[in-house]
């Protein structure tokens, strides 16, 4: 499986379990977040701790969730980013526009923070 899905009462986690989120991945991913977004889900965190590449259809897929919840009035939360990962989002410039924590617990803390 190439994501696990987490579910508890403020939000969805899904945390991502391959190395690479290309364009191998990402479609199944933007329609998982469609399915969870058309189910009632706002807040959503996307953990990329097992992931080391992201390409440009993986930040598409990122971009998706972060519109989905901001459109439904949620939050959506990033984590557990690696360098690589990390560096593209900054030279993209979505660190200004994404929320992004370094763990888990933290994200935690942004989402339930605002809810």
């Amino acid at each position: 499986m190439n994501f696990q899905i987490e579910k508890n009462d403020k939000y969805t986690i899904i945390k991502v379990q391959v190395e690479k989120l290309d364009s191998n991945i990402a479609p199944s991913l933007k329609s998982e977040l469609v399915v969870l977004n058309t189910d009632g889900i706002k807040n959503i965190i996307i953990d990329l701790t097992n992931t080391r590449y992201c390409d440009s259809s993986g930040l598409s897929a990122i971009l998706v969730a972060n519109r989905l919840c901001r459109n439904s009035q949620g939050m959506f939360v990033l984590t557990g980013l690696q360098d690589a990962v990390k560096k593209l989002i900054s030279i993209s410039q979505l660190d200004s526009i994404l929320s992004i924590t370094n763990n888990l617990s933290e994200a935690d803390a942004v989402i339930v923070s605002k809810v």
